[in-house]
C-alpha cells in the first residue's frame, strides 16, 4: 500500500481497503488525489473509464466527512444520466457505511416516498443529477437552507461529457446557487476522461481557489488495435460471431437503428446478445447490463451509453462498427477494457464503408501521435441566462429585480454585464418576467409558458423530442419515435426494439403510449437523430492518410490493407478520379486549409 498518502485516510476507511475491498494498493491517481482532496483543492481527476477515478474521489472525501464530522449532505455526486447514479449507488454506499455515513440518490426515477424519506432525514452523500438538483432548488417542499446550507464538496462525474454542451453551463450556474446557502466554500472535484486542455477545463469548472490536476499528462499508446474492413452490417454480425468465442465482447455503434440492426443479425448467427442505449426503458437497459456482467461468451450491443463508467463487469474485447467521430470517445470505449490481470486494452475497428474506414484510420493516427480534442464549452449561452433568471423567480418570488441580475453576473462571470442587464430587461418586455416595486416574479406570459404542465420544462438545459412509450402488457420496453409507428405500406408495421421484432398493435396518442406484440416478422428502427461533426485536426488525418503522408503504423488486417490501397487509388487513379470527385473536393476543402470553426462536416457519396 501506497503509505504516505494511504496513512492520510480515516482509520476505519483504512482498515476496510485492505480487509474489506483487499486492496495491497492504491493505483497511482487514487494515491496522488488524497493529499490535494484533504487539503480542500478544487481537483480535475483525470484516468480513463474503469481507472479507479471514482474511488480517487470519494475515498479521500468520505474520509475527511469521518474525520471532521461534517453535518449531512455535505457532499452532491453529480452524474450526467441516471443510469450511472443507479450504477454507483451500491459502490459508494458502501464506501460511506465503512465510517458509519450514509447515501441516498434523488432523481426522477426514485419514488416520492424515498424522498420523502430523505426530507426527514438527509443523507451525508447525495447522488443526482442537474436537472434534479434544479427541481430541488425551486421547489417548496425543500428546506433549501436546511439541505444546502451544510454542503461542503460538489463531485462532478464524467465532466467532459457536461462541459462539452448547455448542461455545463447550467450545472455551473446551480452550483453557484447552491453556494448561496452553504455556510462555507465549496470544494469542487471532477472526473474526467483524457483531455487536451485539462488545466482550462479546471479553471472554467472550479473558478477562484487552489487547484491541482491529478492525472497521467500524455496518453498512452499501449493497445492492440485493429482495423478491418467488413462491408456491411451482416459481414460484422459474421465476424462477431466467430471471433473470440467464449469471450465477453463489448460492441460499440453510433446509431440506435445500427445497434438494433447489428443485434438481430448477431441472434440469427446464435450468438448470446444482450442490447443497451438510451431508447431502451431503465429496467430493460438494467436487465440487459447485470446478464452481461454475470455471463462469459456473448456480447453486448451499445451506443455511446456505455462509453461512460457504467459497469458491466470485466470485459475481454472491445469492438467498434465503424468509427467513433472523436479521439477522446475512441479512448473511453477501448479504456472498458485491459481490467483483468494480464489483459491489455483491444479494440477491433469493423468498418461497412469508405468514410468510416477512413475514420477509424485517422483516429488510431491520432491516438498514436497522443493527440485528444479540446473540451470547449458552447460559447455565449444567452438562452442559459435566460433560464436561470426565470428558475431563480421561480426559487425566490419577490426577489428585487437587481438580485436577479447581480446572480446571474456571479453565475456568468464571462458574460458581458450589461448584455445580462439587457436579457432581464427583454424578458420583462415580453411578459415573461414580471416587475412590481421592483420585485421580479413570473409574467403573465411565462405562466403559460412554463406553468402547470410545462413547469418541468424548465428544469432541464436540453428539450427532448416527442417519444412514444412502448409496452408490451404491464412490461415498458423503451420509447420509439412518433415516425417509426406510421405505415409505410400495406400491411402490418414491424419495429425493432432491444433486438427484437415487434408488431405494433395500437397507438394512444393521448396518452403518448404504442402497444406491441412479439413477432417473428423482419422490423426495423427508426429514430430521429443529428448528423455527427468531425474536428478539423480529425479530418486533416483523414486527408493524411487518404494522401499517404507519414508512414504511420495503422494497425490493418488484410481486407484493411487491400481496402485502404482501393480508397487511395480513387484519388490517384486518373481514370478514377471523375468517381470520386466530389468526395475529394470536400475532403479537400474542408481539411487541407484553415477553416474559421473548428468543426466541419465530411460527406461522401
Amino acid at each position: 500500500m501506497s503509505a504516505e498518502p494511504f496513512e492520510r485516510l480515516h482509520g476505519a476507511l483504512q482498515y476496510h481497503i485492505v480487509n474489506s475491498m483487499g486492496w495491497s494498493v492504491l493505483r497511482s491517481t487514487q494515491a496522488d488525489a488524497v493529499v490535494p482532496i484533504l487539503a480542500g483543492k478544487h481537483c480535475l481527476i483525470l484516468a480513463p473509464t474503469a481507472g479507479g477515478k471514482t474511488e480517487a474521489a470519494i475515498l479521500p472525501v468520505v474520509s475527511h466527512l469521518a474525520t471532521e464530522e461534517w453535518p449531512g449532505p455535505s457532499v452532491l455526486y453529480v452524474c450526467p444520466i441516471k443510469a450511472l447514479l443507479n450504477n454507483l449507488e451500491s459502490r459508494l454506499s458502501r464506501y460511506a457505511g465503512f465510517v458509519g455515513r450514509t447515501v441516498q440518490m434523488w432523481h426522477g426515477d426514485v419514488g416520492q416516498g424515498a424522498k420523502a424519506r430523505a426530507r426527514r432525514s438527509p443523507p451525508d452523500i447525495l447522488l443526482t443529477t442537474p436537472e434534479s438538483l434544479e427541481g430541488m432548488l425551486i421547489s417548496t417542499q425543500v428546506d433549501r437552507a436546511s439541505w444546502f446550507g451544510s454542503v461542503r464538496v460538489v463531485i462532478v462525474d464524467e465532466l467532459h461529457a457536461f462541459a462539452g454542451d448547455d448542461r455545463g453551463w447550467h450545472l455551473r450556474a446551480l452550483i453557484k446557487r447552491i453556494e448561496a446557502y452553504a455556510r462555507q466554500a465549496i470544494q469542487r472535484i471532477g472526473l474526467s476522461a483524457t483531455v487536451g486542455n485539462p488545466d482550462e477545463l479546471l479553471d472554467w469548472f472550479a473558478g477562484p481557489g487552489k487547484r491541482q490536476v491529478v492525472g497521467p499528462s500524455s496518453l498512452s499508446a499501449d493497445a492492440d488495435v485493429t482495423i478491418d474492413h467488413v462491408g456491411s452490417i451482416a459481414n460484422a454480425a459474421t465476424v462477431i460471431s466467430r471471433w473470440q468465442r467464449g469471450a465477453k465482447r463489448l460492441v460499440f455503434c453510433d446509431s440506435r437503428s445500427r445497434v438494433e440492426e447489428l443485434a438481430v443479425a448477431l441472434r440469427r448467427l446464435a450468438t448470446r446478445t444482450f442490447v443497451s442505449h438510451s431508447s431502451l426503458s431503465a429496467s430493460e437497459r438494467k436487465l440487459a447490463e447485470t446478464a452481461f456482467a454475470e455471463e462469459q461468451d456473448c456480447v453486448i450491443v451499445a451506443t455511446s451509453t456505455l462509453e461512460l463508467g457504467i459497469d458491466v463487469g470485466d470485459l475481454d474485447y472491445v469492438i467498434q462498427i465503424d468509427a467513433p467521430s472523436t479521439v477522446s470517445s475512441f479512448l473511453q470505449r477501448m479504456g472498458r477494457s485491459g481490467r483483468r490481470p494480464g489483459s491489455r486494452r483491444n479494440c477491433l475497428f469493423l468498418t461497412t464503408d469508405d468514410e468510416a474506414f477512413l475514420l477509424a484510420c485517422a483516429i488510431t493516427t491520432l491516438w498514436r501521435e497522443k493527440y485528444v480534442e479540446h473540451i470547449e464549452p458552447p460559447p455565449l449561452p444567452w438562452h442559459m441566462v435566460a433560464q436561470q433568471m426565470l428558475a431563480l423567480v421561480l426559487e425566490s418570488p419577490g426577489l428585487p429585480a437587481h438580485e436577479v441580475v447581480g446572480v446571474a453576473r456571479k453565475q456568468f462571470p464571462d458574460l458581458d454585464p450589461a448584455t445580462l442587464a439587457t436579457v432581464f430587461d427583454f424578458m420583462v418586455g415580453k411578459g415573461i418576467l414580471f416587475v412590481s416595486s421592483g420585485l421580479a416574479s413570473m409574467g403573465p406570459e411565462g405562466e403559460k409558458l412554463f406553468g402547470r404542465a410545462h413547469f418541468l420544462e424548465l428544469l432541464s438545459a436540453f428539450a427532448s423530442p416527442m417519444v412514444l412509450a412502448a409496452r408490451y402488457g404491464s412490461s415498458e420496453l423503451g420509447y420509439v419515435d412518433p415516425m417509426a409507428v406510421q405505415p409505410l405500406k400495406e400491411g402490418p408495421t414491424v419495429l425493432l426494439l432491444g433486438g427484437r421484432s415487434w408488431r405494433v398493435m395500437s397507438v394512444d396518442w393521448s396518452r403518448r403510449m404504442v402497444y406491441l406484440e412479439p413477432t417473428d416478422e423482419k422490423g426495423k428502427s427508426r429514430w430521429l437523430g443529428t448528423s455527427r461533426w468531425l474536428g478539423f485536426t480529425v479530418c486533416q488525418a483523414m486527408r493524411r492518410v487518404l494522401l499517404q503522408e507519414g508512414d504511420e503504423e495503422l494497425g490493418l488486417s488484410r481486407r484493411g490493407t487491400r481496402q485502404l490501397d482501393e480508397v487511395r487509388a480513387l484519388v490517384t487513379a486518373p481514370e478514377r478520379q471523375g468517381a470520386f470527385c466530389w468526395s475529394a473536393s470536400h475532403l479537400a476543402g474542408f481539411a487541407g486549409g484553415p477553416l474559421p470553426v473548428e468543426r466541419s462536416t465530411v460527406h461522401w457519396r
